[in-house]
């Protein structure tokens, strides 16, 4: 008995932090937005050159998924 409860407190922590995690990293990700710059770089370290129209797409997409 000595163990049982610090070991299932334990797990109960865990899962609780787990589950508290994934839901902020959700939240944060669907409020994120970039500038033209980022895009630019983020596109640029996965080895992609993008233009001017590609990154306004890219702008739209991002607000129209923000604004679901």
């Amino acid at each position: 008995m000595d163990i049982v409860i610090p070991t299932l407190t334990l797990i109960v922590g865990i899962i609780i932090g787990f589950i508290v995690g994934v839901h902020y990293l959700k939240r944060k990700m669907t409020n994120m937005t970039m500038d033209e710059n980022q895009m630019k770089q983020m596109a640029k370290q996965m080895g992609m050159n993008l233009n001017q129209k590609q990154i306004n797409q890219m702008n739209r997409m991002m607000r129209n998924r923000n604004q679901k």
